[in-house]
Order: C-alpha cells, then structure tokens, then sequence
C-alpha cells in the first residue's frame, strides 16, 4: 500500500477470519428487495484497509502514469481510458492545467484538491486499476458488510450538510463516498422481488453493474446500512464513488 500523504494517518489492514457469515437484512425494519434473503456466505481469511484511499495516494497513481499502463487494467476498462481519453477522475483538473496544483469542481464551485480526501468520481475501472498498482485489490461485497455489521452507522452523510468527501476519523464505513466492490450486482439466493411497482426498482438491474456499499456525503443517515447494496455500471464516474483496499489472508 502506498505511503499516506498530506498528513494523513497512514493506512493500516484490519483483519478478519471469514467462515460461514450471515448476508443481508438481518437488522430487521423495511429494506429493499434486494437485501433479500438474508443467507449465508462463506468467507475466507481477509483484511481491509483501516479507511478510504485519499487523493493524495491517488495522485501518486496518476503521476506513476497509472493510465498509461494497460497492464494494470481489465480489457474493457482500458478500452474506456483510451476511448474516453480519462486521465484524472472526473471534475478533475491537473496542476498543468490550472498551473496552480490539483483543482476539482465540486457543489460550491471550483477549489484545490484536498491530498487528504478520500478520492470521489472514479468508476469501478479506475478503482480496480488503482488496487492492482496499490498491491491489493478491491473487496467482495460479503467481506465489506461482514466488517461494517457492527459499525455505528456514522460519518459524513447527507445529514452532515457537507455535501462533498471530507474525510473522517476511524474507519469511516458509512458516508464521504459510495465504496466500490469487486461483485456483481446479482440477486442472493432465493429472491423474490416486491410486488407491484416496487419490484421495478431492483431485480430488473441486476446485470452488467458492480455493487458499491456504505452510502454518500448524499446518502441520508435513516437510508443506509450494512447491508444496503446499491450499483452502477462500471464505467460511471458522477456519483461520489471511491474505493476502500483489501488483500487475501488476517494476517
């Protein structure tokens, strides 16, 4: 994992032992179909990354010329580097640019890019790339809500009023930005969707999107949970989606 910068605490893995884990809306009170049956996952021995990768970690990626190396990037996201001409996260602009460091457009304008931040408005192709060149990968969505299941639901949410990545202290599972994982967008075993008009919302999208977790700076605070599962196509970039590191094994 690189070194933190501007600052920040530099990260730390959390290990978790796996084996046979329980899955879905076990917390009870309405949910989504989607969060639905709760069941089990096997899980094997794995840690997570002790908070969100920062700006500061991802421009070192940029300037490593993280995409300019198609080693580091699955086929039909090199694809969309090369077709859309990505070489920042979208809003972003770079200091050759504005010849005054790192800018980004945010909700209240244009301002200098906080190395400290977590990373928002990259897809899950860049994601992806950015563990691989990190040396670890990204998680299953299973490992993400069997490490947030006892977790206070907490941080910068929609609540807070920021309306943007800050950053927070601990492990921050919930708010600043939506986490991408490495899975499928697919329905868990033995689902059903609602009836009526609220099984349009779900089942009808689970294919070619990748499950992200733990709500948004514009995620309210009674709408999330750990096992809230929401999704986007892999290539989107406009919503406040970030990325948290895993590795294989506790230790």
């Amino acid at each position: 994992m690189p070194e933190s910068c501007g600052g920040r605490s530099e990260a730390s893995w959390i290990p978790f032992d796996g084996g046979l884990v329980g899955i879905g809306n076990a917390e009870g009170g309405w949910c989504w179909d989607n969060e639905l049956p709760v069941h089990k996952s096997w899980l094997e021995p794995f840690a997570l990354a002790s908070r969100l990768v920062t700006a500061g970690e991802y421009i070192e990626f940029i300037e490593d010329g993280g995409y300019e190396k198609p080693l580091l990037w699955l086929a039909n996201g090199w694809a969309q580097v090369k077709a859309e001409g990505w070489n920042t996260p979208l809003y972003w602009r770079s200091g050759a640019e504005t010849g005054d460091g790192w800018a980004m457009w945010t909700l209240s304008g244009e301002r200098q890019v906080d190395p400290q931040e977590p990373v928002a408005h990259v897809s899950f192709y860049e994601a992806d790339a950015f563990a691989r060149w990190a040396g670890g990968r990204l998680p299953t969505e299973f490992e993400w809500e069997n490490a947030a299941a006892n977790e206070a639901v907490e941080g910068n949410l929609f609540d807070a009023g920021w309306l943007e990545p800050v950053g927070a202290p601990g492990r921050q599972y919930f708010g600043d930005v939506w986490e991408w994982t490495s899975s499928a967008y697919a329905p868990y075993p033995g689902f059903r969707p609602h009836p009526g008009s609220l099984g349009e919302y779900n089942g009808k999208f689970m294919c070619n999107q990748l499950v992200v977790r733990g709500g948004s700076c514009a995620t309210s605070a009674d709408h999330v949970r750990a096992s809230y599962r929401s999704f986007f196509h892999p290539d989107a970039r406009w919503q406040f989606t970030g990325l948290r590191l895993a590795r294989d094994g506790s230790a």
